[in-house]
């Protein structure tokens, strides 16, 4: 029987078809004689497996792919190789190929932790068809007394959304991905914190989560979420894969979600809205600007790991220039600039280009070795807003003496 090199993946269609390309050609260039065994796992269970569970460091996974949120939990915790060892010995690789953005989460000190493997900016996601279609601009005027386009404020989403809303058709304004995951909606309360003008954590590393911004983003979140004249019935079961599917099928007129999920619909051989989509900043509230949210998967080899040398030369093989446009190609989101940047990559989504305007303009959560706690009160937080009627202010200052305690 073969010796196996175990991936942990996140469970993704275009992650798993691209890494099963990418092993074969990997395997004809060495002649290797491992077999793969890629496992794709949901979120929770992908995150218990390798770090909750010790997986990446009693040597279960040689490699992994882990994103932003739990570098830090990873790092601190010794369950990953640093890279630099490897990099520093091999003269082929050229960490200038990405930009700083893709590069600041897996850098500690020293040393370095990860090779990128997935992007690409939140940002709002719109069928241009019917944004720009000129019977759609004269019935919107008509009904709402000014003219129909992309929605600046979060006010103005929900208006835009209000009017796309058509059931009849299984067309609806948009979606926020409220599954209780840990992240979908610990995004959101950060995008709705950030573009009000308010922080997250203080210059003494001090996580606020009861503020003016918080209060107001909050307020209109629940009142989204309320609102069946506009989003998608299927909402509060929807995780960012599930939304971006559900917009692919031509099920919503417009949403903020991971730039991802709009390339997606033009390599999708499913997609019902190819050619229909572009791509713009996230909305504002009042006193802020769009910011958008840069969170990031990369590749990370296991300190368990007996097949180390392997394991680093394959990320590297798999985030090369070739296998990076591989991968976009197959609907995910390369990380190189080379790749933003591709005729090719252009040619098949044509506003692929946008990424490196959309990663001037992010901010990222940030690094706490106890950051996945903090995820599961914010988590928690956002859950009582929509499942509630209780204060707003009253759920932010449960959750702010939480965060205190820890």
């Amino acid at each position: 029987m073969k010796e196996k090199l175990r991936i942990a993946v996140r469970k993704f269609g275009p992650f798993e078809s691209a890494i099963d390309k990418i092993w074969a050609d990997f395997c004809k260039l060495n002649n290797c004689d491992l077999e793969l065994e890629a496992i794709p796992m949901d979120l929770h269970p992908l995150y218990d497996s390798t770090l909750k569970n010790d997986g990446l460091k009693n040597g279960e996974w040689d490699i992994a792919l882990i994103n932003t949120d739990w570098i830090t939990e990873a790092y601190s915790s010794n369950a990953i190789l640093d890279l630099v060892p490897f990099i520093n010995n091999d003269s082929s690789i050229d960490t200038e190929a990405w930009s700083n953005s893709m590069l600041g989460k897996q850098s500690f000190d020293n040393a370095f932790m990860g090779l990128p493997f997935h992007n690409g900016p939140e940002c709002l996601i719109y069928r241009k068809d019917l944004i720009n279609d000129p019977k759609e601009k004269e019935a919107f005027k008509a009904q709402y007394g000014r003219e129909l386009e992309l929605p600046k404020t979060w006010d103005d989403l929900m208006e835009v959304a209000t009017f796309f809303n058509r059931p009849e058709d299984n067309l609806y304004g948009t979606t926020f991905a409220a599954y209780p995951d840990g992240h979908n909606t610990v995004f959101d309360f950060c995008l709705q914190l950030w573009t009000r003008g308010g922080q997250l954590i203080t210059d003494d590393k001090k996580v606020i989560l009861n503020s003016e911004a918080a209060v107001a983003g909050m307020n209109f979140y629940r009142k989204a979420l309320q609102n069946t004249d506009a989003i998608h019935p299927a909402s509060r079961d929807f995780d960012s894969v599930k939304a971006g599917l559900a917009f692919a099928a031509g099920e919503l007129a417009m949403c903020v979600n991971w730039f991802g999920f709009a390339a997606n619909c033009e390599v999708n051989a499913n997609s019902q809205v190819k050619g229909k989509v572009d791509v713009a900043y996230i909305p504002a509230g009042e006193g802020g600007e769009g910011v958008s949210l840069n969170a990031y998967w990369m590749y990370v080899i296991g300190a368990g790991s007996k097949k180390q040398q392997v394991a680093y030369d394959f990320i590297k093989f798999a985030t090369s220039a070739q296998n990076d446009e591989l991968l976009t190609l197959e609907g995910g989101i390369g990380c190189r600039v080379s790749t933003w940047r591709s005729p090719k990559v252009n040619a098949e989504i044509p506003y692929y280009h946008k990424l490196e305007e959309l990663h001037q303009n992010t901010k990222s959560l940030p690094r706490m070795g106890n950051w996945s706690q903090i995820a599961d009160i914010i988590d928690e937080l956002v859950l009582k807003v929509i499942n509630t009627e209780e204060a707003i202010e009253s759920i932010l200052e449960t959750a702010q003496t939480k965060v205190n305690k820890l």
